[in-house]
């Protein structure tokens, strides 16, 4: 059987409801799956809320993705099998996700500065159900309307680092987002490595409390899989994957099942929920 430790939900960045999630991991017949929204855990709180989770059918883990930054490189930092209403992670949480808030009306007020007819409202109604509105809700809804010719260039001409609607957002420090899982009773997991693009800094950061090295990514070739497996051995890290999937069009994979990780992989983070017996 297969399983998928890196997926996202309407709560983050995903065009998936927590439900829909859950029942295409179903229908894909995975036997695990993590829910790792960015910054937050309302969605496996909503699934719980809506006495979908546990689930009989499957096993859903609990996660997070936290974005952190470290000397210019972006680190993210994914925690499972924790307390899903521990307190000091809710409030983290809470703080990070009115921080998004306020970067997405920065973006407007400058995009509208500079003479683009755009509205939050415009960008709330694409966005739909999502509940953590980011720079790729409001570059879709810059296409939609046709204000630019695709998401990559609004990326390149006015959202990215650097560009003129650019606002920064708050990130967390590495050492705090360890120490948050920790707390909560959770498995800390440094994501795609490869992503870093600095080996340098991932050893670095592999001196925190880590667990488990996410080995198995869609963007790892076998080179670099092979060689963060062997890192992960040489420190006595689990080793994970996931497909990072956002159920986004034009990003890989296109589906959940195209790519998984054995059952095998999956298994030392499912436990009976904390917190909620």
């Amino acid at each position: 059987m297969a399983s998928d430790l890196h997926t996202h939900t309407t709560f983050s960045d995903g065009r998936l409801t927590p439900e829909e999630l859950v029942a295409a991991a179903k229908e894909a017949g995975l036997s695990y799956i993590a829910i790792t929204d960015h910054d937050t855990v309302d969605g496996i709180r909503h699934l719980y809320e809506e006495g979908l989770y546990p689930s009989k059918s499957i096993h859903i883990i609990p996660g997070i993705e936290f974005s952190c930054e470290v000397d210019g490189h972006d680190v993210h930092i994914l925690g499972y099998d924790f307390d899903i209403y521990n307190q000091d992670l809710a409030d983290k949480t809470t703080e990070l996700s009115e921080s998004r808030w306020d970067r997405f009306s920065q973006m407007m007020e400058k995009l509208q500065g500079i003479g683009y007819a755009i509205t939050e409202s415009d960008v709330l109604q694409m966005a739909g159900t999502s509940k953590s509105i980011g720079r790729a809700h409001v570059a879709r809804t810059l296409v939609k309307k046709g204000l630019v010719g695709s998401v990559h260039e609004a990326f390149d001409k006015l959202l990215e680092y650097g560009q003129p609607c650019y606002v920064p957002h708050y990130r967390i420090d590495p050492e705090e987002a360890v120490t948050l899982i920790r707390n909560a009773g959770g498995v800390p997991v440094l994501a795609h490595p490869k992503l870093v693009k600095d080996d340098a800094t991932v050893e670095r950061m592999l001196e925190l409390d880590f667990g488990g090295i996410e080995v198995y990514y869609p963007k790892h070739d076998e080179e670099d899989t092979a060689r963060y497996k062997a890192l992960a051995e040489k420190r006595g890290l689990l080793l994970t994957g996931g497909s990072d999937f956002h159920a986004v069009p034009h990003r890989v994979p296109l589906e959940l099942g195209i790519f998984t990780v054995p059952d095998e992989l999956a298994a030392p983070f499912f436990h009976p929920p904390q917190g909620l017996q």
